[in-house]
């Protein structure tokens, strides 16, 4: 950080305020503090019957994989309602959201993911500018290979196994870096 966003100086320092604990962007000219925290993203496992819907990412990163939908949540909404503007906007699905399913840290990306269950309430559905196609999968023919991001191909056995014994819980992890 070279500049104070809320003055303009250029006296911005790294050092650890008094009374934290750990190294904060401050402005030596007006005492504006930087937090810098995590991003959350959420999104929904849709499901219809025994298949779940996947999207293939027409976006950087992961171009050509496939996902769940979901993406950053924005400043004024609910998880929930950010979770069902990523599925409009990525594959223009009107679901209705069951609970929350998964949550995941990802530190080292400084990312949380809050993915929800959620049924599919039309077929009505298809690629958004973010998606390349959008495909309804049974477990036995999800690519699990393509699959673009490890907390997806977690979220996505995670539904599988619970559809099995048909009891679905919220599931919870850390997905480190990888070695």
């Amino acid at each position: 950080m070279k500049f104070c966003s809320q003055c303009g100086s250029n006296a911005v320092t790294l050092s650890i305020p008094k009374g934290d604990d750990r190294p904060r962007h401050i402005c030596g000219n007006c005492g504006a503090i930087y937090y810098i925290n995590p991003r959350v993203i959420v999104g929904v496992v849709p499901y219809v019957g025994d298949k779940v819907m996947l999207c293939k990412r027409a976006i950087q990163p992961r171009l050509g994989l496939w996902t769940l939908p979901a993406g950053f949540m924005e400043s004024g909404e609910t998880s929930e309602e950010g979770a069902l503007r990523e599925s409009w906007e990525e594959a223009r699905a009107s679901i209705r959201v069951d609970e929350l399913y998964s949550v995941y840290d990802i530190p080292h990306i400084n990312q949380v993911y809050m993915m929800y269950r959620g049924e599919l309430t039309d077929m009505n559905f298809g690629p958004g500018p973010e998606s390349l196609e959008v495909e309804l999968f049974r477990e036995d023919e999800i690519p699990w290979r393509e699959i673009a991001f490890p907390i997806m191909h977690r979220t996505l056995e995670h539904y599988f196994e619970d559809t099995r014994i048909g009891q679905y819980q919220l599931h919870r992890g850390v997905i480190n870096r990888k070695l």
